[in-house]
């Protein structure tokens, strides 16, 4: 038996790479599809291979995992957001950086296209910046120096790049490793939706950083979150922080009396546009039809 880390999957079958670098193709025995376990890119497994003919027999418990893409064990997702071009959406990105924190993945926010403002409105997203920095995620902005902040953020990671269509991605990506222009584009393609398109997850090596990474589509699949509406204020980590504080210990931090989490929005400690945030999904939530299973 041996053990890896699924880098590839394509068609049902998954390549597993080991410690010393080999590759082997293998497939998931049925016991996995019975217990209702699919295998995942970024997932560390027990495989056998003899001929060239390999299985899966275990996975192991996992860091964390989104749906789509498809990939567990992420250490670090970085939101590629653009300042201007299209222009900057801070509800978008708190409901990226919303479903990663359910998800359980750390973030990193790339402010792109830094060089299309005027000297007023960079003064205005560094404000954007400090409010998010303060809140606890990394944030580096675009600039000759940008690649070289990243870079300590990256190293020895398994990665995740996500952002709306034209928020800089593989500008971004190109930046870091030249070398992924091609990758990136391919990857980019098999990912997206559609019938007829295949289903494939790579994790692609950039060996300077030491580093695994993936590119992912949009972000449609997060536009419900898959979560309890009484959950939401969890992923919301400076509110979190004051909700301990309300009178009420279901406070929802809309209409109830005693809520500190409305009283720091009234006292600027928590950002009036995240609060807007947060009522907005916690209003969609609210609105969405339950889902029925219907029994096969």
């Amino acid at each position: 038996m041996q053990t890896g880390r699924i880098i590839q999957s394509l068609s049902g079958y998954y390549d597993v790479q080991t410690a010393d670098g080999q590759v082997f193709r293998t497939r998931a025995r049925g016991q996995f599809r019975k217990n209702k376990e699919k295998p995942l890119v970024g997932d560390f497994v027990e495989f056998d291979s003899e001929n060239g003919d390999g299985f899966l027999w275990a996975i192991d418990p996992r860091q964390n995992a989104l749906v789509r893409p498809p990939i567990a064990n992420i250490d670090l997702a970085v939101i590629v957001t653009a300042l201007k071009e299209p222009d900057f959406n801070p509800n978008l990105l708190d409901r990226q950086l919303v479903a990663l924190e359910a998800a359980g993945v750390p973030a990193l926010i790339y402010f792109s296209k830094a060089d299309l403002l005027d000297d007023q409105e960079l003064e205005d997203y560094q404000n954007w910046q400090k409010l998010y920095q303060k809140i606890g995620y990394p944030v580096v902005m675009s600039g000759p120096k940008a690649v070289e902040e990243l870079t300590p953020h990256l190293r020895d990671k398994v990665l995740v790049f996500m952002g709306q269509t034209g928020a800089g991605k593989s500008t971004l990506l190109n930046q870091i490793s030249p070398e992924l222009a091609l990758e990136t584009g391919e990857v980019s393609k098999a990912l997206s939706r559609g019938k007829h398109t295949t289903r494939k997850v790579t994790l692609i090596p950039i060996p300077f950083l030491a580093a695994l990474i993936a590119d992912t589509p949009g972000f449609s699949s997060y536009e419900v979150f898959d979560f309890p509406v009484e959950d939401l204020v969890k992923y919301f980590p400076e509110m979190r922080a004051a909700s301990v504080n309300c009178r009420f210990r279901a406070c929802q931090h809309l209409n109830e009396p005693g809520c500190a989490v409305k009283e720091a929005v009234s006292l600027g400690t928590i950002a009036a546009s995240r609060y807007n945030s947060y009522k907005l999904f916690y209003e969609l939530m609210k609105a969405r039809k339950p889902k029925y299973r219907k029994n096969k």
